[in-house]
């Protein structure tokens, strides 16, 4: 018998996304595995919105940044490094692997200056927001 620490939130996921990531993490983790899943910010901003992921210890170019249909994936690969084979690991708490993150994208982004940089294991992503496809407008009543 195994003792499972409750807590009343991890009963109610907020979005079906989060739900069908928590089933296999959770169920890679039991089985002694491990899943590399980035820590991501999104931020809101009156010109543009942001994504901050903290994936420290990769490369530029270990990135793959697709737009396809207002859904932007971000993928990538952290590989445990075999350089070293004479050191004994007594404990590996970082994450390795390969990972996939998806987000669907409103419809006033400009798709088109979308940019992204790395630096110090953060990726930032800015997806400008398009004034012409403007979500939100007044209607003055008659």
């Amino acid at each position: 018998m195994s003792i499972i620490r409750y807590n009343a939130n991890d009963f109610v996921p907020t979005s079906f996304s989060n739900l069908v990531d928590r089933f296999f993490n959770e169920s890679i983790a039991r089985t002694g595995g491990s899943a590399f899943v980035p820590k991501v910010d999104v931020i809101e901003n009156t010109n543009a919105y942001e994504i901050h992921f903290a994936v420290p210890g990769l490369n530029k170019d270990d990135f793959k940044i697709e737009l396809n249909d207002n859904y932007l994936t971000v993928s990538g690969e952290r590989k445990l490094s075999n350089e070293k084979k004479d050191q004994n690991f007594h404990s590996v708490e970082t994450q390795y692997g390969s990972f996939s993150r998806s987000f669907n994208l409103p419809e006033n982004v400009d798709a088109t200056k979308i940019n992204a940089k790395y630096n110090n294991g953060i990726l930032e992503l800015n997806i400008p927001k398009d004034e012409k496809k403007a979500l939100k407008q007044t209607i003055k009543v008659n």
